[in-house]
């Protein structure tokens, strides 16, 4: 269902599904948000197709908003985008004046999971971050040379050349000393965060990672990107 209503394009998507029930209405579009089994809807996803959708259009001035009357009873999702929107970059200097992200900078993405990588790829993108996603260690560390990245999102359980193993190679690289480089896992015993300090990691997430630790990585980034060229030496290390 499409309309204009107050200057603004209004498209609105129902379905007759399994719905949602009224407490979750305000959780689903956070990032890597998925509901319950036993809320009546099913997993699968990965919880970020949602939050992309709110960041994109956002990005163009408008809002999203679900409803649903309850488990059982379908669900609507309505987009309201004003006709006119306004120029791209007003809308990302008023979010960097409200600390959701600071200046961008290049993010590589590492996970076997080619979805979640793609997924988490594009919810960067989104947020204005110059950002590449590959689904394998070696693949990871020929990109790097090229890419420069600021910041790697890294998985640790792949196949071939686990994430430790891509660590420790990035490490040695003469452009990976003080890249900072963040664990996105499913392993998180406290044997798994000390081998991954070990191995160079700087911080560890256990998946999902919440958007304020996505935003607070990127604003790391930034920071030593900033140190750097502002003529900082020596390898900034962070307290685990």
């Amino acid at each position: 269902i499409a309309s204009i209503q107050e200057g603004q394009v209004e498209i609105r998507v129902r379905d007759t599904g399994k719905g949602i029930p009224r407490e979750s209405l305000d959780r689903v579009f956070d990032l890597f948000i998925q509901l319950e089994p036993n809320s009546g809807s099913a997993l699968g996803g990965l919880g970020v197709g949602l939050a992309l959708v709110r960041r994109i259009v956002e990005l163009h001035g408008g809002r999203v908003q679900a409803r649903s009357e309850g488990v059982g009873r379908g669900s609507e999702f309505s987009v309201r985008i004003p006709i006119s929107a306004s120029p791209l970059t007003a809308v990302v200097a008023d979010e960097t004046t409200d600390g959701k992200y600071t200046d961008a900078v290049r993010v590589l993405v590492v996970d076997d999971n080619v979805d979640a990588a793609d997924s988490l790829a594009l919810m960067l993108q989104a947020s204005d971050q110059e950002t590449r996603a590959v689904y394998d260690g070696p693949t990871a560390l020929r990109l790097f040379e090229t890419f420069r990245p600021h910041l790697v999102l890294l998985d640790i359980g792949m196949p071939h050349m686990n994430g430790y193993d891509v660590a420790r190679a990035l490490r040695s690289l003469p452009s990976g000393a003080d890249t900072l480089v963040a664990a996105i896992t499913g392993w998180g015993q406290e044997a798994d965060k000390t081998r991954a300090r070990e191995a160079g990691f700087d911080r560890h997430f256990t998946k999902p990672i919440s958007e304020s630790s996505l935003r607070a990585l990127i604003a790391e980034a930034a920071d030593r990107r900033m140190k750097r060229v502002g003529g900082a030496t020596g390898v900034v290390r962070l307290v685990p």
